[in-house]
């Protein structure tokens, strides 16, 4: 690929988050210029406005909105219900398509989108798995290639919410599985991914347990009534978008407020994994327990630590530079990388098989919660090779 300064961006579900990820590529890439747009509710209008970013005209139809414009890329922003429709009609344009996680809600979108890149093929598609992008990930990668660890034999993971974020949670339309898939595909596939990327094997069986436990009405009389020090009711500031509901514990919410799983990975390397929407301390944190020492490395604080395993050494602290901007560094990354990969040619860290395996491997942890089953997960390996025309 040539280097170019230009690219043409069409865009499927201007929301919120699809417009933090335009701001950072434009950042990363003034060349690039937004040529139209599909949203009956275009949230993120309004982000990109504030930064003299023009959308380009609106459009009732994707497909028609491909016609018009012809882009370089189609942005897919949408609902998580809506991306295999858009993905599909890029694809079917011969448009390069990016699209925000989860790439699809279902086993059997997953499906139907490797059949898709059989056709089309895999690199037609780059997913917004933004942790890939962090400077953190990147340091702790470089610690284990550096055989910090040793032999890698275990390791646990979390994602702890601030209130406000769960409660955002119960109001937007991601607390319909119909629109977003779980809870736990929508907000942690991206942490799965990259467990699997750093324990370097697919998973091999898994189990989970969850519910809808905190922002239910038995609570309401609890803790819906609490006020800040400025008088901002609790559990109101996080402005959701499209489909809200003004109800935050008796909504019409389907997905859960907590769950935990375990993985077991095809290298022997198990994984705990715990995610909960309502937490005093919020937290992202991984912790490595190798043969030769152990990394602890928490996203919240931007901070790394090593240490032998005997405790020889002092504890090592891992300076990681973040920088500004959102997800601790992580969108400003993204943006950049992106920015690399269409304009220079540069990789992209993350591709489509690594969404599908992140968003097949929380589905299988979805199902064993479902089913109170252990889910063997080969099958499934085993299909989204066939699918894709790997197996031949």
């Amino acid at each position: 690929m040539t280097t170019r300064t230009e690219l043409t961006v069409a865009v499927a579900g201007l929301g919120q988050r699809l417009s933090v990820v335009i701001r950072n590529l434009v950042l990363a890439a003034p060349g690039v210029r937004l040529v139209g747009h599909v949203d009956p509710e275009p949230y993120g209008l309004a982000s990109l406005a504030k930064r003299n970013i023009k959308a380009g005209p609106r459009f009732e139809d994707v497909g028609a909105m491909l016609a018009a414009t012809k882009p370089d890329l189609l942005m897919v922003g949408s609902p998580n219900h809506l991306h295999l429709e858009h993905i599909e009609a890029g694809l079917a344009a011969g448009v390069r398509i990016f699209t925000e996680k989860p790439i699809v809600r279902k086993e059997e979108e997953t499906w139907a989108l490797a059949r898709l890149l059989r056709q089309h093929g895999e690199d037609a598609v780059l997913v917004g798995l933004v942790m890939r992008s962090s400077p953190l990930t990147r340091a702790v990668s470089r610690l284990i290639g550096d055989g910090r660890l040793g032999t890698l034999i275990s390791m646990e993971g979390n994602e702890h919410l601030h209130p406000e974020h769960g409660a955002f949670l119960m109001r937007d339309w991601r607390r319909r599985e119909e629109f977003g898939g779980s809870f736990l595909l929508d907000k942690c596939c991206h942490d799965f991914d990259i467990y699997r990327m750093f324990i370097g094997a697919l998973p091999l069986r898994v189990a989970s347990f969850g519910g809808r436990t905190i922002f239910t009405a038995e609570h309401e009389a609890e803790l819906a009534g609490q006020r800040y020090e400025d008088g901002t009711p609790a559990y109101s500031v996080w402005r959701p978008g499209w489909n809200t509901s003004n109800k935050t514990f008796a909504s019409d919410a389907d997905v859960n407020d907590h769950q935990v799983a375990i993985v077991e990975y095809a290298n022997g390397v198990r994984l705990s994994f715990h995610a909960n929407t309502h937490s005093g301390l919020p937290q992202r944190r991984w912790y490595f327990a190798g043969t030769k020492g152990a990394i602890e490395a928490d996203l919240v604080s931007d901070r790394i630590e090593w240490r032998d395993a005997l405790g020889l050494k002092p504890v090592e602290t891992v300076p990681v530079e973040t920088g500004a901007g959102g997800h601790e560094g992580m969108d400003p990354a993204m943006g950049r990388d992106l920015a690399a990969h269409l304009l220079e040619g540069k990789p992209f860290p993350v591709n489509a098989y690594d969404a599908m395996v992140a968003g097949l491997t929380v589905m299988a942890v979805d199902r064993a919660m479902r089913e109170g089953t252990i889910v063997d997960c080969a099958p499934l390996w085993a299909r989204l090779d066939a699918e894709l025309g790997r197996s031949a």
